[in-house]
């Protein structure tokens, strides 16, 4: 049966691939355009690559995405792994169910809500000790933070509540203490899932436009907010060019994560 219809999945599977990665192809074909048109093509140029890295605008926004991104994702995978273990590993305790709801809210709640009661916490906050005193790159890390952190939970979550608990029950007879069993046995097991719950929060945080445009102030607009108010007035060839060298950073990370886990399960396995 399977063996009837494979033709059938092979050609699913090539126009759904095809469905998501042809406009990604053209864009980057398109970043080389010389043509100034993005829908007329010129010739084969690296032109639009040096007029990027000319623009300050785009580079400094680049910038401060790229640091909210690294330090919002490092926070998001302490916190989401403390968070994912104390819900798998903790027996009932009051309060759990509320804690699991609190974690995994971010994921069920709409942007435009979450950037608003972000942004009226703060206003509060400075209102009542002073802090912080307005909006800008803190607020935006910690923004991102809360939401990203969710994701980081339920991916370690999930990885902890498949693990076999054997593992640890021997290292507990043998006297493990706590500490060294979580740092020794646990943590090495579920890097897997830490690392890929980083590379979601870092994507997530630069790409996040919503709630950034809530808790961003003046001079600190992050890199999604400088496109979208480019492309509002049309689609510059800088545009792909910036988009193509995001692509290969991503493309670069997930290789480099795919690579490691491969390695980290080879060890694992004798």
């Amino acid at each position: 049966m399977i063996k009837g219809n494979s033709w059938t999945l092979k050609l699913s599977a090539g126009f759904g691939f095809l469905f998501l990665y042809a406009p990604i192809i053209a864009l980057i074909v398109y970043s080389f355009n010389k043509s100034q048109l993005v829908t007329v093509w010129g010739g084969w140029s690296l032109k639009w690559y040096g007029e990027l890295f000319q623009n300050e605008q785009i580079m400094n926004a680049a910038w401060v995405s790229l640091k909210i991104a690294l330090i919002s994702a490092t926070l998001a995978a302490v916190l989401g792994t403390l968070a994912g273990f104390v819900l798998s590993r903790m027996r009932k305790f009051r309060g759990k169910t509320i804690l699991s709801g609190w974690v995994t809210a971010p994921l069920v709640m709409p942007e435009v809500i979450t950037g608003l009661s972000l942004l009226l916490l703060f206003v509060a906050l400075e209102n009542m000790f002073g802090w912080p005193a307005g909006r800008g790159t803190m607020t935006i890390v910690i923004a991102h933070t809360t939401f990203c952190l969710a994701y980081v939970a339920v991916v370690v979550q999930s990885r902890l509540a498949s693990l076999d608990e054997t593992l640890e029950e021997a290292a507990m007879d043998l006297g493990a203490k706590p500490t060294s069993l979580f740092f020794l046995i646990t943590l090495p097991l579920i890097t897997p899932a830490i690392l890929s719950g980083w590379l979601l929060s870092f994507t997530l945080s630069l790409d996040d436009l919503v709630i950034a445009s809530f808790v961003s102030g003046p001079g600190n607009s992050t890199l999604p907010m400088v496109i979208f108010s480019k492309v509002r007035l049309g689609v510059t060839p800088e545009i792909n060019a910036l988009a193509t060298l995001m692509i290969l950073a991503v493309s670069i990370a997930v290789i480099a994560a795919i690579v490691i886990m491969r390695r980290q399960n080879r060890f694992q396995g004798p």
